[in-house]
C-alpha cells in the first residue's frame, strides 16, 4: 500500500496568509506546505483540500482512479469544489467500516476532539492510521496491534502519539510521519529535530511513501543531556522530547523546600506545565530508578543533585573537603554515571551550564562550579545526545 502525502501542511497551509511571523517567513520551498490531504494507492482519498487535483498531478499522481472520497474534520471557510469525476466526499460513522471496491478497508476511529480519524487496511495488508489535525484517538483498548504508518499531528498534539505507544498501536517499526504542520515551529532543522526526537519525521508535499517501509523511522537517543543557563529554557527543552512517550515519571531533585514561597511557585509552573499523566517523584536516590527498567525517567535537575551529594560529604567546609569529602563526592559522581551507562529506560536529564559566567566569589561557590562542571561532562560521555539550550533555542552539541 502506498500514500501519496498531496498536502502535509495545517488547514490554512503554511506560510499562513497574511502572517508576518517568522516561521511563515522561512516557509519556502519544500518548507511550504499545503493544507494535508492522503492518496492511498490512487482510490481513497483523505481529506478534499483546495487544488488536490494539481497537487497529484505535481506529484505524478492522478486522482482519475479515486473511487472514495472521505472527510476527516470540519472546514473552515468556503466550501471546497468537488474536481470533476470524483465521487461526493462523505464521512463514515464512528466505529464503522467501508469497503472499498478496491480491497481496501476503512474503519472510522473515534476522536477526542471534532473529527473521524479513519485506520486503512490495504488489500496486502498493512495498516495505516490517519489523524486529523488537533485530535487524538478516544477510548483505546489494550493490547492494540501495531500500525505499519501513523500520520498524525505530532507537534499540536503529542500526546496522541502517547496514548498509541501505552496500547501497542504505535511500535519500534511503525513510521510516524507528522502532518497538519503549522508556524508552532521553525520549519527545516529545528522542525526535523524536535520530531526526530518523539520518534517522528516529517516530509514534503507530494511525497509517497511505501506502508510497511520503516527505514527512515528515526533513532530516538536513549540518553540525552540537556544543559543550560537559568531560564534558559532548558526544562521546557527536555519535557518537550518526552511528550509523546507515556506514563513518563518526573524525578524532581530539589524537594519541596517548605516555606520557600518563590521555590513553591517555580514548582507549580513546572507541574502545571506537565501532562497529567506524568507521575513525579521527589528524591535525589537517582542510581536505583536508573538501574530499573520502566517507563522514561526525566530528572530535572542534575545540579541540585550535586548540591545534595555535597552536602551528604561535607564538601562546604575545607578540613571535610581534604579529608575525604572530595572522594566520597567522586564516588557518587562515578556510581551515578555507571548506572546511566547500564541503563535500559529511556532518560532525559537536566542540569545547569555554570562554568561560562562570572566566577563565584566564595571558595564553595567556586568548588561547587568546579564539580558541577565535572558532573555534566561526565554525565554527558554517557548520553547519545547533548543539547545546549540558549535564548530557549537547543544547539546539539552531540548526537
Amino acid at each position: 500500500m502506498d500514500v501519496t502525502l498531496l498536502g502535509t501542511g495545517a488547514p490554512a497551509g503554511l506560510p499562513r496568509p497574511d502572517c508576518p511571523c517568522a516561521a511563515c517567513a522561512a516557509a519556502q520551498g519544500e518548507q511550504a506546505r499545503a493544507a494535508t490531504a492522503l492518496l492511498v494507492d490512487g482510490a481513497l482519498l483523505l481529506d478534499l483540500t483546495p487544488g488536490a487535483a494539481f497537487a497529484a498531478a505535481r506529484a505524478g499522481r492522478s486522482l482519475t482512479g479515486v473511487r472514495q472520497v472521505l472527510l476527516s474534520h470540519p472546514h473552515d471557510g468556503p466550501a471546497v469544489e468537488v474536481p470533476a469525476g470524483l465521487p461526493q466526499p462523505g464521512r463514515v460513522p464512528d466505529g464503522r467500516e467501508l469497503a472499498v471496491l478496491t480491497g481496501h478497508r476503512v474503519r472510522a476511529v473515534a476522536l477526542d476532539a471534532p473529527g473521524t480519524g479513519y485506520a486503512v487496511t490495504g488489500p496486502d495488508g498493512r495498516r495505516l492510521l490517519y489523524v486529523p489535525p488537533g485530535g487524538a484517538p478516544a477510548g483505546l483498548e489494550e493490547p492494540a496491534e501495531p500500525y505499519d504508518l501513523i500520520v498524525a499531528d505530532v507537534v499540536g498534539r503529542p500526546d496522541a502519539l502517547a496514548k498509541l505507544r501505552a496500547v501497542g498501536a504505535a511500535g519500534p517499526t511503525t513510521d510516524v510521519v507528522a502532518v497538519h504542520l503549522d508556524h508552532d515551529v521553525p520549519p527545516g532543522p529545528e522542525l526535523a529535530r524536535r520530531l526526530a526526537a518523539a520518534g517522528a519525521r516529517a516530509v514534503p508535499d507530494g511525497t509517497t511513501l511505501t506502508v510497511g517501509a520503516y527505514e527512515d523511522v528515526p533513532d530516538v537517543p536513549r540518553r540525552t543531556l540537556v544543559l543550560g543557563g537559568a531560564r534558559s529554557g532548558k526544562s521546557v527543552e527536555a519535557e518537550r522530547r518526552l511528550e509523546s512517550f507515556p506514563d513518563v515519571l518526573y524525578v524532581a531533585t530539589g524537594g519541596t523546600r517548605g516555606g520557600d514561597n518563590e521555590w513553591a511557585s517555580r514548582v507549580r509552573a513546572h507541574r502545571e506545565r506537565r501532562p497529567g499523566s506524568w507521575r513525579t517523584a521527589e528524591t535525589c536516590d537517582l542510581v536505583p530508578l536508573l538501574k530499573d527498567d520502566g517507563p522514561p525517567l526525566l530528572v530535572d535537575c542534575l545540579s541540585l543533585w550535586l548540591t545534595d551529594a555535597m552536602d551528604a560529604v561535607g564538601a562546604w567546609d575545607d578540613a571535610e573537603w581534604s579529608g575525604g569529602g572530595e572522594r566520597a563526592l567522586g564516588d557518587r559522581v562515578r556510581e551515578l554515571t555507571e548506572a546511566v551507562r547500564a541503563a535500559r529506560r529511556k532518560v532525559v536529564a537536566v542540569s545547569n551550564e555554570v562554568g561560562s559566567g562570572i566566577v563565584p566569589a566564595t571558595a564553595s561557590g567556586r568548588r561547587y562550579r568546579d564539580e558541577l562542571g565535572r558532573l555534566n561532562a561526565a554525565f554527558a560521555n554517557e548520553c547519545e545526545q547533548v543539547l545546549l539550550v540558549v535564548a530557549g533555542q537547543a544547539l546539539v552539541l552531540r548526537g
